[in-house]
């Protein structure tokens, strides 16, 4: 499976859980939720219909999240008491492995992405 599949695999899974984890967070906080998970399917669309260069902004957005859920007192005192078990569970599955596996594909996309490119000139 190349980088370019499993990208899409990770975005479409952050939709996904971004779904499931939208109706149990913090009511004042849906706009900003909203517009992430737009962005979310705004990438996933842009880099399946073949616009890779839209690849590259899925590494800030993502290092975004992380560092967001970190600095929110609320998300670390959810993660560590897990006082609503299936909250902190979808937080950390989609706050953190998923946003780091989209890095980490990401990244790997865009080394093919400009291999290619070198190969092509050469």
């Amino acid at each position: 499976m190349d980088s370019k599949k499993i990208t899409l695999s990770v975005l479409i899974s952050i939709v996904i859980v971004g779904f499931i984890a939208i109706p149990f967070g913090n009511p004042k906080f849906f706009d900003r939720a909203l517009a992430l998970e737009a962005s979310f399917i705004i990438l996933t669309f842009f880099i399946w219909k073949g616009y890779n260069k839209t690849v590259y902004a899925c590494v800030p957005i993502a290092m975004l999240v992380i560092i967001g859920n970190s600095l929110a007192p609320p998300h670390v005192n959810l993660m560590l008491t897990f006082s609503k078990p299936l909250n902190a569970i979808v937080l950390i599955i989609g706050g953190y492995i998923l946003q780091f596996l989209l890095i980490f594909f990401s990244l790997k996309y865009i080394i093919e992405i400009r291999s290619k490119k070198l190969s092509k000139t050469l």
